[in-house]
């Protein structure tokens, strides 16, 4: 299948990229902002497309080529005239120390997504906030948790486990307040 529309959107391109993966043979779990954008309904958008696959990028090459995607990095892939980029995480997923143990099916005409579940996804962001002070992931965690019904037992649990009891309770306040 070729990709031809400039207006393509996240999750579309994100269906079309995991069905074309996994009839190739490739397990990939989509992670990162693209999550984001998919459980906030593009509240905020990202322009980039991450994937996690234990498949060798010399497996996972001819797949993009054949959606006229160029490699541009060892990770990175790029099409002329699409909004987004599309790259591969090196594995395992992984939010902070713990593996990724439960993922989320989002079925779309275009195929099937496997992606981060909303909860693992605010704690995708919540880790990149622990870990580097960064505003803007806090900001998606919580455009999340305000969007999709997520555990926040199950945040606070992994949050003073990577050792983030304060910063997990900033996160709660800012929700309390902004609800």
């Amino acid at each position: 299948m070729r990709i031809k529309r400039k207006s393509i959107s996240i999750k579309e391109l994100a269906a079309i990229v995991s069905n074309k993966l996994n009839e190739s043979g490739i397990d990939a779990i989509l992670v990162g902002g693209a999550c984001v954008s998919i459980y906030t309904k593009n509240k905020y958008l990202s322009s980039d497309i991450d994937f996690v696959s234990a498949a060798s990028i010399k497996e996972i090459s001819p797949v993009l080529l054949d959606l006229g995607f160029e490699r541009k990095s060892s990770r990175h892939f790029e099409k002329k005239d699409c909004p987004f980029f599309i790259e591969f995480v090196s594995p395992p997923a992984a939010l902070g120390s713990e593996p990724v143990k439960e993922t989320n099916v989002l079925k779309t005409r275009l195929g099937d997504i496997i992606l981060l579940t909303p909860t693992d996804s605010v704690k995708d962001r919540l880790a990149a906030y622990y870990h580097w002070n960064d505003p803007q992931a806090l900001e998606q965690a919580m455009l999340i948790a305000r969007s999709q019904k997520i555990s926040l037992r199950e945040v606070k649990r992994w949050s003073e486990k990577e050792g983030h009891k304060e910063k997990y309770n900033a996160f709660v306040n800012m929700l309390k307040r902004r609800k």
